[in-house]
């Protein structure tokens, strides 16, 4: 029955005043249900976008899973990282040697999901530039600021906050990248380094675990290594 309708048959008492204060009331019922209506397809449409990068994303990864060994992480050290941000909601991410990028798309996907967005830095441009290639192929390139330069300088040079980083290039510059990402490292944030199993990374190892700001432990489960060291 429409409004009208209520008038034609309700009874006498039934009188403006209080036909006004129901047609209000009805007016505010139907606007809260096109706005639900609308929220719902947006949170439906925003779904959609996530399964279609984390479908793009396992399409890229697993075709290119044999190819780790051009200066990458092998598959399972980037779930290490992934799962790392997931976990702990990271969104400001720094990366320290791109290579080709697959470690970095393990970190976007994870950002994509967090809402941040990650800094990748390279020194080599021939593997920027398949990085970037890369980038778009697993549809997580909006998720990455790339950029080509010497991480040595750059690095001094971010501002912070940062709330992760994954540290993967010259091993010799280690502790001197953990000393200058310190000071931008929110409380809760986590500096990552690969590799730290190999004989020459014995002192980088021994001073993240002493240093009285962090909590560093290893990751076994990987070959490589993973430093994981969390700011207090």
């Amino acid at each position: 029955m429409d409004f009208y309708g209520i008038i034609r048959y309700a009874p006498a008492k039934f009188n403006k005043r209080r036909f006004m204060k129901f047609k209000r009331n009805a007016w505010f019922a139907r606007v809260a249900a096109i706005l639900f209506a609308v929220l719902i397809c947006v949170n439906f449409a925003e779904a959609g976008k996530d399964t279609q990068v984390d479908q793009k994303v396992k399409k890229f990864l697993q075709a290119h899973k044999a190819e780790w060994r051009d200066l990458n992480v092998p598959y399972e050290d980037g779930q290490v990282l992934h799962d790392l941000i997931v976990k702990n909601n990271y969104k400001h991410a720094v990366e320290i040697g791109t290579s080709t990028g697959h470690s970095t798309i393990w970190i976007a996907w994870a950002l994509s999901k967090t809402g941040g967005k990650l800094i990748t830095i390279e020194i080599d441009k021939e593997r920027h530039e398949q990085a970037l290639k890369n980038f778009k192929e697993a549809g997580v390139e909006k998720y990455i600021d790339a950029r080509l330069a010497d991480a040595h300088q750059l690095v001094k040079e971010l501002e912070g906050p940062i709330d992760f980083v994954f540290s993967d290039a010259d091993k010799n510059w280690y502790i001197q990248y953990f000393k200058d990402i310190h000071p931008k490292m929110k409380k809760g944030g986590c500096f990552t380094a690969h590799n730290v199993t190999m004989r020459g990374l014995k002192e980088f190892v021994a001073f993240v675990k002493a240093h009285p700001d962090y909590k560093t432990t290893i990751d076994t489960t990987s070959r490589a290594g993973i430093s994981i060291s969390y700011k207090k």
